[in-house]
């Protein structure tokens, strides 16, 4: 009992550690800055990403992670260093063990990749387990009952949907079009209506405060600033939530084409199963206005948000922790 138990929710944009016993002790970016000289890492996690944009050549902001799966190895293994120094302390006798996340349609080798940066980032054991499972696990949904549960989980970088039961996912697809997409529509979009060039943050910020995926029923407005692409000076202008609902439309109708491709290949009983209970959505970008509605006027099935959306995958993780015996056939292992 003396070892401690991990639950990592390693994210595209986010990573959130769980620790048993404690609860979420760890919400941070899953950002590292490393130094080109010597390829030493610098800064990790929140204090990375307030460098991003505001760095020497010497130094290169990296996100380790693309679409959810390990892009760069060295510094993965760096951050679940950091995550396992956070939380143990750099002086520890006893290794932890670790419960990663990981998306649907990782490959053997990528999932291989995953494993062996937890142990050469000082895990005494380490699994693995699908991301729309830990997630359905942590939105409450009954997997452990022969019946269809359907889970929609949407992340920085992807969107993984599956149909859960008995422990497993009997199908399930994935979609590169997640909270990052959102963001990235609302720059171009910007750019090319009002010439203002803006950055990441701020498009995080007009998704937050006015964003939505269908119209609201009272239109909101938010002044934004940037710098002006013809001038180089800076300007402000002002975007009504009624222009995020059309700039968000072509990516969140591919979620919902994901979501129907899916039930497409999913046998009839289990689909039934889902018609009645409906679609769970989770993930951060869950929380998106009227996204809910959205999906269910396309798929004709009611839809409804999970409680904590954003921490639905480390919560499932940590259930997992808690009864390993009860999911061992869900877990991936060296």
């Amino acid at each position: 009992m003396l070892s401690k138990k991990i639950a990592i929710d390693l994210g595209t944009v986010n990573s959130l550690v769980y620790v048993l016993g404690k609860g979420v002790v760890v919400n941070e970016p899953t950002v590292v800055a490393v130094s080109v000289d010597d390829d030493r890492v610098v800064a990790v996690g929140t204090e990375a990403r307030a460098m991003m944009g505001k760095t020497p050549d010497n130094i290169v902001i990296s996100r380790p992670l693309k679409e959810g799966v390990i892009a760069d190895y060295v510094v993965t293994e760096a951050l679940l260093r950091y995550f396992i120094n956070r939380v143990v302390g750099r002086m520890r006798l006893i290794k932890p063990d670790l419960m990663i996340s990981i998306p649907a349609g990782a490959t053997s080798v990528e999932s291989r990749a995953v494993l062996e940066a937890a142990y050469s980032a000082g895990a005494k054991s380490a699994y693995l387990i699908p991301e729309p499972l830990a997630a359905a696990i942590g939105a409450g949904l009954a997997v452990a009952e022969p019946a269809g549960n359907m889970i929609v989980n949407i992340g920085g970088g992807t969107t993984e949907i599956a149909i859960v039961s008995l422990y497993g996912m009997v199908s399930h697809g994935s979609i590169r079009v997640g909270g990052n997409t959102l963001d990235e529509a609302i720059v171009s979009y910007i750019r090319r209506t009002y010439g203002l060039v803006v950055g990441e943050n701020t498009a995080e910020r007009v998704k937050i405060e006015i964003g939505a995926a269908q119209p609201l029923s009272k239109d909101r407005t938010m002044e934004v600033k940037g710098r002006d692409a013809v001038s180089g000076f800076p300007k402000t202008v002002v975007i009504t939530s009624q222009e995020i609902v059309n700039v968000f439309a072509p990516p969140l109708n591919q979620i919902a084409m994901a979501i129907k491709a899916v039930l497409e290949k999913t046998p009839p009983e289990l689909a039934s199963d889902v018609i009645d209970k409906g679609i769970v959505l989770s993930g951060g970008s869950a929380s998106l206005r009227n996204l809910d509605k959205h999906i269910s006027d396309y798929t004709g099935i009611a839809v409804h948000v999970a409680e904590d959306p954003l921490y639905c995958v480390v919560k499932g993780l940590s259930r997992v922790l808690e009864n390993a015996d009860m999911y061992s056939k869900s877990m991936i292992k060296r």
